[in-house]
């Protein structure tokens, strides 16, 4: 896991093709922009969860990727 610290205006690309922007941020609250291409699904993370812990795969997932 990458974590980096960002000011509003400033920006991450991953893969060339995939733009994640601070917009907005203030105490406790971040807002951020996504741009990405149409075929390349964003999902919030507690909806993410949510489906998959119905599916069981959630807390697979989350031990697997740290």
């Amino acid at each position: 896991m990458l974590v980096l610290g960002r000011k509003p205006g400033e920006y991450v690309l991953i893969d060339n093709n995939i733009m994640v922007r601070v917009i907005k941020s203030d105490e406790g609250h971040l807002r951020l922009a996504i741009e990405a291409p149409k075929h390349i699904p964003i999902v919030r993370g507690e909806l993410w969860e949510e489906k998959n812990i119905a599916l069981g795969t959630a807390e697979k997932a989350k031990t697997s990727s740290t």
